[in-house]
């Protein structure tokens, strides 16, 4: 087992202001944090960059529906706090592209840098963290086949993590591409100290080999 790694810190006091400012600005939306207003690029898609390494494009229509607007200021506001939130409490990279896509059920993210979101309810920061996840690679990548694969996550950073938050007993189970505690699977999951200990065990992860 490697030898365990204290959880990556807030880079600086104003990097936390920054993340602070960017989350409180704005309106809110059900179980995501308030974000401020996205800047829209010319032409058909709206870019936005993080402070660190995951940067993330909407796809717009040329001439969006009432409905298509409703839903790309949800789907902003969700995907600018979560970007937020990894960027500042890891140094994970990733392009990721977002689509609306009304016949989604729910959400989803695949290892080829897409999150699609489709229903409203789940156009929120906690949605938007966990499929992040599975861009990055837990539930779509080899590694995970390799080290979540038996039911139980088996590498040794992300497992010393966890029992750093929970205790020396604790484990991260794995199934159905997800894993838990912290793996923000529903809304009930979410708060602000799960959804920090989310990244930093998703980093974790990659460290392990995801």
């Amino acid at each position: 087992m490697s030898t365990p790694r204290t959880p990556i810190p807030w880079r600086s006091k104003a990097a936390v202001a920054a993340l602070a400012a960017a989350l409180l600005a704005g309106p809110g939306i059900a179980q995501a944090t308030p974000q401020a207003t996205p800047q829209t690029a010319p032409a058909a898609q709206a870019q936005v960059s993080a402070a660190a390494t995951i940067t993330w494009t909407l796809e717009r229509a040329g001439n969006p529906t009432e409905d298509q607007r409703t839903a790309y200021d949800l789907i902003t506001k969700a995907m600018n706090a979560a970007v937020a939130r990894y960027n500042n409490l890891s140094d994970l990279g990733k392009t990721i592209t977002v689509r609306y896509d009304p016949g989604v059920p729910t959400a989803d993210g695949n290892i080829n840098g897409t999150i699609r979101f489709g229903n409203r309810s789940y156009m929120n920061e906690r949605t938007a963290l966990h499929e992040i996840a599975h861009t990055i690679g837990v539930g779509t990548s080899s590694g995970w086949s390799r080290l979540g694969g038996s039911g139980t996550w088996t590498g040794g950073q992300a497992t010393a993590l966890v029992r750093q938050f929970d205790g020396a007993g604790a484990k991260i189970s794995t199934g159905g591409g997800h894993f838990w505690p912290y793996g923000l699977n529903y809304d009930n999951e979410f708060s602000n100290t799960a959804a920090d200990r989310h990244v930093q065990i998703v980093a974790a992860m990659v460290r392990d080999g995801l």
